[in-house]
């Protein structure tokens, strides 16, 4: 045998394209683009996800419900996750072919009292969610996006918040030093640039014409007077609010040849939306039934009732089990899963951070990551030899470009994904995704060829 039968190299995936391939590979880009903008909270994201599921056939269900092979179904958890599945010809006693992602992205949440004035201004208190560098967070545009639910006489009524992505909306920002004055802020470690209670927005300055004799902040009046008008709110709302800021930039794409889409939330919405789009592509009942888990709060540890360890997932699959009559625990012994979720890509800017053998590379495709976690592999999986074996031969026998993919060096950091907690549940697991430039950013980066390929590998992970 040669070398290059013998050995594994990553090689870039553009000498592997076929000419569907490369077609595909830009119409489809601009549909997940379009799901960047609308989707940039997980509540948005849900919403986009039951539009395009709906359009594709899929009908709302709930547990306990007749399901045949071939039905297209999903279920919505608390307005910020969804279960989407195809009933398969097999039974559920054979297991699933599942995918799991999740929709939160790292953001600025504004706090139950967020607001107040001070020096002719009026700003928002805020709660950063998720792990960020605070600093990229000041001095650029940013959306409100969230919901208020306002309570008027006994009654509930949930009001949707979005202003800010529209190119004739205002937008909001948090205010940064100016060099001048920043010597000492600039001999401060990065972690302490910005201290998290200094991530206040910026929200207005002209004060209330109302004769309020009062009031001695009539900033603060003007802006719940806005708010009131437009959507009933009194300040005692905030209470029972879910607003968060996020970037304002629309997704775009990135370099001269047009190969990166920037984008604020690719982590993790590029696994959503081609595990997603993936399945409600299926123009057949497949062999297994196929499940595509879309989870909230996994920026923060996946706990809470939308979140992956949550037992919103057991409802959803123990009401499928019982329409067949299966025991969900012997359902889940024989199923599969694909945990969904992104990695680093090797950056050249850093690579002292990277170990480039292992380290997944832009452009050469859908990455397999046999284990994540941090030190000694402490909050990972670490799927088998077995199992990576099996998606290998699904991957390559469709053509999959793809390559494998780790965290960084050894002892340098690391993170962890959903797939533990799947794996807990007695399901083979392994995580797999699309590699980021500037992960966690309020503009990350990732090569479109990856992301088809990805959408290509979920595809062939689904009529195994």
């Amino acid at each position: 045998m040669t070398s290059e039968q013998l050995f594994y190299d990553k090689k870039t995936g553009f000498d592997k394209l076929t000419g569907s391939d490369k077609k595909n590979i830009q119409t489809y880009a601009e549909g997940y683009k379009q799901f960047l903008n609308e989707g940039k909270t997980e509540r948005d994201a849900v919403r986009e996800i039951v539009r395009l599921a709906e359009d594709k056939g899929f009908r709302a269900w709930t547990p306990g419900d007749a399901a045949k092979p071939g039905d297209k179904v999903y279920f919505v958890n608390r307005g910020k996750g969804i279960t989407l599945a195809v009933i398969g010809k097999k039974s559920l006693a054979d297991g699933v072919r599942l995918t799991a992602a999740h929709l939160d992205a790292p953001r600025v949440d504004i706090r139950t009292v967020p607001l107040y004035e001070d020096n002719g201004m009026a700003f928002f208190k805020t709660h950063y969610y998720g792990g960020i560098k605070k600093y990229q967070w000041t001095a650029i545009p940013l959306e409100l996006r969230g919901v208020v639910c306002v309570c008027h006489n006994g009654q509930v009524k949930s009001v949707d918040v979005r202003i800010g992505d529209k190119p004739e909306d205002p937008k909001f920002v948090i205010t940064d030093l100016l060099p001048h004055l920043a010597s000492e802020q600039m001999t401060k470690k990065a972690t302490e640039v910005i201290k998290g209670e200094g991530l206040n927005i910026l929200v207005g300055s002209v004060p209330s014409e109302t004769l309020d004799e009062k009031c001695s902040e009539k900033i603060k009046l003007a802006v719940m007077e806005y708010l009131h008008k437009q959507y009933g709110m009194v300040e005692a709302d905030f209470l029972s609010a879910e607003l968060c800021c996020v970037p304002a930039f629309p997704a775009c794409d990135i370099g001269f040849d047009r190969s990166f889409i920037g984008s604020y939330g690719h982590d993790d919405r590029v696994c959503s939306y081609t595990a997603a789009t993936a399945l409600l592509d299926l123009k057949t009942a497949p062999a297994h039934t196929c499940v595509c888990l879309l989870v909230d709060k996994e920026e923060t540890g996946s706990d809470g009732v939308t979140g992956m360890q949550s037992h919103a997932f057991e409802y959803f699959m123990d009401g499928l089990c019982r329409a067949q009559q299966v025991s969900m625990e012997e359902c889940f012994a024989h199923s599969m899963c694909l945990s969904a979720d992104v990695c680093n890509a090797f950056d050249p800017n850093f690579p002292e951070v990277s170990e480039k053998r292992n380290d997944a590379r832009a452009n050469c495709g859908f990455a397999l990551v046999k284990y994540t976690g941090a030190r000694g592999k402490s909050g990972t999986s670490d799927a088998t030899a077995e199992l990576m074996a099996r998606i290998r031969c699904i991957f390559d026998k469709a053509g999959v470009v793809w390559q494998t993919g780790q965290l960084g060096r050894v002892d340098q950091g690391g993170g962890g994904t959903v797939a533990m907690y799947l794996a807990n549940r007695n399901i083979d697991t392994v995580d797999a995704g699309v590699p980021v430039l500037s992960m966690h950013a309020p503009f990350e980066q990732i090569a479109k060829l990856d992301l088809y390929m990805a959408y290509k590998g979920f595809s062939a992970f689904y009529k195994d």
